[in-house]
């Protein structure tokens, strides 16, 4: 064979090249078509059955030299492209996305910004038990010059038998405490009903881990003005967890708070799992703010410092930990909330980290 034969053959390559390639980026166009489509009537992108017909009728058609299973690999890796452009699409068109809105989402609670960049602290019984118990937390974390109190109204437990909360006597107390010291209280709303009787009473709206698809509760919490903090669910993915909040800020509602609060595993060494990864992946994918449960995610009173400088090194907007005046005799959860001495010297050893800033 000639060097001029050979030129031929390779000019030909280079021709087919670019054909192959402007069909495969055609194809791509009529794929991401597709996935609009899909969206739009709510069906999910991934379709084995059509993935397999077209890989059927593709192989009857191989007429050679490639084998049907290589002709199967190549194919398989266009269709798998395809897909991953399907997401990425999805992923623009998020409303909570960093690609629809790069700067960060700033959550002002009462004059307190969450997701300027500044490290914001919450602090608060695991259950409102009485006026007393939440004033003495209270004005201990007034006291170290923190205004974000938290307290379960609302508890929904895994036994029936478990304590459930003081409902709206809870809401009412937690009210009047952060009236008369001058602080935000967030606490778990559990049906849609409740909603709007809790616009009332809480500066923060916070929708559990066990609630984080429950879609009507998050469609409630879009049609109201107030922020709402999202936990993430025992088992969500962080996708799932970001369409939770994209489901909330779909109705209106853009004052979101995402919360990592641990995930289940088969690790037993803690009550869940901190996918403390979890806070840099959120902080690239949304544009929303970020905190960390060091005291669901842990259940361990000793880990809650070395959990909460984690949390804060690796670029969370806030951390969130449970104080109770007495622990022992705490009507939920008694394990893993510090008294107050403990939560002096938490603050304390927070105070002297060099990278926290409180």
């Amino acid at each position: 064979m000639s060097n001029n034969q050979l030129d031929q053959l390779r000019k030909r390559v280079d021709e087919l090249n670019l054909e192959l390639l402007s069909l495969i980026n055609e194809r791509a166009l009529l794929v991401q078509e597709i996935g609009r489509a899909k969206e739009t009537q709510g069906v999910y992108r991934y379709d084995p059955v059509r993935e397999r017909h077209m890989l059927d009728l593709i192989k009857e058609n191989n007429n050679g030299p490639f084998e049907s299973s290589t002709i199967e690999h190549i194919f398989k890796q266009i269709f798998k492209a395809g897909l991953e452009l399907q997401e990425d699409d999805h992923r623009k068109a998020l409303l909570v996305s960093r690609k629809k809105k790069p700067e960060n989402t700033i959550i002002d609670v009462k004059g307190v910004k969450i997701g300027d960049g500044s490290q914001q602290f919450v602090f608060g019984p695991c259950s409102v038990e009485s006026y007393e118990q939440v004033a003495t937390v209270a004005a201990a974390v007034k006291a170290k010059g923190f205004k974000l109190l938290r307290g379960g109204a609302y508890k929904p437990r895994t036994s029936p038998y478990d304590f459930q909360g003081l409902g709206l006597e809870g809401l009412k107390i937690l009210k009047r405490v952060a009236d008369e010291y001058d602080m935000a209280v967030i606490s778990e709303i559990v049906t849609p009903n409740d909603i709007e009787t809790a616009v009332d009473y809480l500066d923060v709206i916070q929708i559990g881990a066990r609630n984080m698809q429950n879609f009507e509760l998050l469609k409630a919490a879009g049609a109201v003005n107030k922020p709402i903090l999202l936990k993430r669910g025992l088992s969500a993915t962080i996708e799932e967890f970001i369409n939770a909040a994209e489901y909330i800020m779909s109705q209106g509602n853009g004052q979101i708070i995402l919360c990592e609060r641990g995930i289940r595993t088969y690790e037993k060494a803690t009550r869940n799992t901190l996918d403390i990864s979890a806070v840099p992946i959120l902080k690239q994918e949304t544009h929303l703010p970020v905190m960390v449960d060091v005291t669901h995610s842990t259940g361990r009173r000793d880990l809650l410092l070395p959990t909460a400088k984690a949390a804060i090194a690796i670029g969370a907007d806030g951390v969130m930990a449970e104080v109770h005046p007495d622990p022992a005799v705490a009507l939920s959860d008694n394990a893993q909330q510090m008294d107050l001495k403990q939560f002096d010297e938490f603050v304390s050893s927070l105070r002297s980290s060099a990278f926290v800033q409180i």
